[in-house]
């Protein structure tokens, strides 16, 4: 693997930038390295947090001290990576997990819709066919616990974000933001065009890992109607 590049993050982590743009083929570096350090943690690592070009890597610089060296502990940590990423290109990829979520769209549930609609130049029943019909990708999660970024939206769906963002966006609403695609996992502020809204619940803090869907995942989102929605509610905490 080449081109990767180093960089300090603070006095207790490396940066790993492996591509220059959020495509699939850097996607796969970010995934393969990041599945590696899953399976083979160096001893002081803390945690690694995937992101779409970037694999940041956090450790214990008291654990990497050696009085002994002269190395200091992120010279240390950056060697150790530059030889891990030797050993990612022969790995297996792995089959990915793919999610279903059920999705309520419009109305209620999906103000933004019909603006989505107009500035497609499609009906809201094209734009809920055409979002629905894909399966996407899940570059990373950030923003807020377990909010996926996801990629593969239809270039025909995609809408600039909202001028003005919205103070509280419910739970489970399901977005666009540009050439994005997303789930808001919990309230919160946002300037995404909400579509539609799902009761499955993305944001776990009692399990491990708190988040149901991770970096390579893929998504489908299954059109159910607002019986069916009410009826997930009634259930869902």
């Amino acid at each position: 693997m080449h081109n990767q590049e180093f960089f300090p993050l603070g006095d207790s982590g490396v940066v790993v930038k492996l591509g220059d743009v959020i495509d699939q083929r850097t996607h796969e570096k970010v995934k393969r390295l990041s599945d590696y350090l899953q399976d083979y943690p160096f001893p002081g690592m803390v945690e690694i947090v995937p992101g779409f070009t970037t694999v940041s890597v956090y450790y214990d610089p008291v654990a990497l001290y050696d009085p002994q060296s002269e190395q200091i502990p992120y010279e240390k940590v950056r060697r150790l990576l530059a030889g891990m990423l030797s050993h990612t290109r022969e790995r297996i990829r792995r089959e990915p997990r793919v999610v279903e979520i059920p999705v309520c769209y419009g109305g209620e549930y999906g103000p933004d819709l019909e603006d989505v609609a107009r500035h497609s130049g499609l009906d809201p029943e094209d734009v809920v066919r055409i979002h629905s019909e894909r399966q996407y990708l899940v570059y990373m999660i950030g923003f807020a616990p377990g909010f996926p970024y996801l990629g593969g939206l239809d270039e025909r769906l995609a809408t600039p974000r909202r001028s003005t963002p919205r103070t509280a966006i419910p739970k489970g609403s399901v977005g666009i933001g540009g050439s994005q695609t997303g789930i808001y996992p919990i309230e919160s502020p946002g300037g995404w065009n909400i579509i539609g809204r799902t009761a499955q619940p993305l944001f776990l803090p009692d399990e491990q890992p708190p988040s149901l869907l991770r970096p390579g995942d893929r998504v489908r989102f299954r059109p159910i109607s607002p019986k069916e929605m009410q009826a997930s509610e009634e259930v869902t905490p």
